[in-house]
């Protein structure tokens, strides 16, 4: 398969040239400006000096710019680099160094970290600013006079080979740059998208356009919000499915979460489906819609049919509460920047999965340490893995690439960390990432699963689940968690005597598993993907273990 997703996004434009593609507040761009505007920033890539190969970095927050860029440097061969825009200066140093980096896009608000870190990149021979009413950097170009300046880059012949890196932080230690290419992330994504709108997909790039004309023809061409950042793999990857299918991507203007915001741009886009990060977004967004009734002044999301999820905990009970307000349907993807269709979970109003339960995906597998398939029922644990349309690895790391993209018995798996059990009836039970593991007695106890459990409480907003050091069992199981605002701001005496309540209310876990003390703070903080500090949480229940 020879299919490159800038020549597959220029069928689309060509093929549905008035279409909007891109919608963030009152800017608007069709399919064809979006083409137009891209192959013009292209251009200037090229003038900047920039070849086929060269890395560019988007140190940017969700808005038209960041798909423009993306689009642009595929349509030059480059290769882009997300960058987590919560990096202080020296992650943002370590990132751009280590991917190679020649050119960095970034918002205004952004320019101090870029101004200190620029100097550091030795390759660096560019940054341009997107313009959010900021000064201008000294030293820097303006994103639209680039495009105002080149004349739109003339198409070329591309290969399915054509990378773009997706660095993971993950839970633990420094960036990695996963590298997926062109066809391989069109087949892992696309054998899901096209089903879906009822269409087959093209054997060709130079044949996307067609059929996503067609998925117009038929009416479900999908508005798409991602309220997850695109800068990590759900945003991106479900917005690259949309436009697959000639959808419109809808971005939020606000650089800080807001649900009332969310809602509001759903009723006036008429968002048909969204990405989100389970509890984390789920339950502001559930408390705006509960505020809007309230006032009697609900909001109109009766053109909300999908929502989708992956990453984080999103909880039945948080499912079942938001399709209350509309019988959307809820679809919790188990994923990773390493691999797609590992499970997934799908709830409908009146049929709510049961958290962290999942159907395993048709090409993944639950495998023990020999590489063999974990039997239904036993209750064995073992790791996720799936095949087919895979990342090449991960970029400058051959060592860590080969332990997770492993051959086992002829197939190429990807691994990456997450451990599982198998029920009797062949769906899932998500344990957790072993890196964040906790060895309590010799027992392994999976934050997740208690996480869950904690969660379920009324009180409880948010939790993270670690070990602290302990004489006798090694690690002793620790929740951190934040309550919810009614509860946080009812007073200090209240609070201490929920903290019993919540640990009785934990039967339900195996005694090993239940955490033996209960740390209360202000705010869980989590990274815009919606992933736990683990070790901010372990060093806030150390301390609180040295004050006790």
């Amino acid at each position: 398969m020879d299919w490159n997703l800038a020549t597959a996004f220029e069928s689309v434009a060509d093929a549905l040239p008035e279409r909007p593609a891109l919608v963030q507040g009152d800017q608007r761009r069709t399919w064809q400006a979006f083409d137009d505007r891209s192959a013009r920033l292209a251009a200037a890539f090229a003038a900047l000096g920039l070849a086929p190969g060269a890395k560019v970095a988007s140190y940017l927050h969700n808005s038209n710019e960041y798909l423009e860029g993306f689009f642009a440097a595929m349509k030059l061969r480059a290769i882009p680099v997300n960058v987590n825009y919560r990096y202080t200066a020296d992650e943002l140093a370590f990132l751009l160094e280590s991917s190679d980096a020649e050119l960095v896009l970034f918002d205004g608000t952004l320019a101090e970290r870029v101004d200190a870190v620029r100097d550091q990149v030795p390759l660096l021979k560019a940054a341009v600013q997107v313009d959010d009413g900021s000064p201008l950097l000294d030293g820097a170009l303006r994103f639209e006079d680039l495009i105002e300046a080149h004349e739109p880059a003339a198409r070329v012949e591309r290969s399915g080979g054509d990378p773009f890196f997706l660095y993971t932080g993950g839970t633990t230690g420094m960036p990695k740059g996963v590298v997926w290419r062109s066809e391989d992330i069109f087949g892992a994504l696309g054998e899901a998208a096209y089903p879906l709108a009822g269409a087959t997909m093209p054997e060709r790039d130079t044949d996307a356009g067609d059929v996503a004309a067609g998925v117009v023809a038929s009416g479900v061409a999908p508005v798409h919000l991602p309220a997850s950042p695109l800068m990590h793999g759900t945003g991106l990857f479900t917005s690259i499915q949309s436009m697959f299918l000639g959808g419109s991507i809808v971005t939020l203007e606000g650089r800080s979460f807001d649900p009332h915001e969310l809602w509001r741009t759903v009723e006036r886009e008429r968002v048909t489906q969204m990405a989100i990060v389970g509890d984390a977004f789920g339950k502001p967004m559930l408390r705006a819609l509960d505020e809007a009734a309230a006032r009697g002044e609900p909001y109109d999301i009766s053109t909300l049919t999908l929502m989708i999820s992956s990453g984080v905990i999103w909880s039945t009970e948080v499912k079942r509460a938001l399709m209350a307000h509309h019988p959307f349907a809820c679809f919790d993807s188990l994923g990773s920047s390493e691999g797609v269709g590992f499970a997934t979970s799908i709830s409908t109003a009146g049929d709510e999965a049961a958290t962290s339960k999942f159907k395993i995906g048709p090409k993944a597998r639950v495998l023990d340490d020999d590489g063999n398939e974990v039997e239904p029922g036993s209750g064995q644990v073992g790791m996720l893995a799936v095949g087919g349309f895979l990342p090449s690895g991960y970029y400058k790391d051959p060592d860590k690439s080969a332990s997770t993209f492993r051959e086992l018995g002829g197939t190429r798996w990807s691994i990456p960390g997450d451990y599982a059990t198998v029920e009797t009836d062949g769906t899932i039970t998500l344990l957790g990432r072993g890196s964040v593991c906790i060895n309590s007695g010799g027992e392994k106890i999976y934050p997740e699963e208690v996480e869950a459990a904690v969660m379920r409480h009324p009180a409880v907003h948010d939790c993270v689940v670690v070990g602290v050091p302990d004489e006798r069992f090694g690690e002793v199981v620790t929740a951190v968690v934040s309550l919810d605002a009614d509860t946080n701001d009812s007073g200090a005496s209240l609070r201490d005597d929920l903290v019993p309540q919540i640990l009785a209310s934990l039967d339900e876990l195996a005694r090993y598993k239940q955490p033996r003390q209960l740390v209360v703070v202000d705010e869980v903080p989590r990274a815009p993907n919606g992933k736990a500090d683990y070790k901010w949480a372990k060093r806030q229940a150390t301390a609180h273990l040295t004050k006790t």
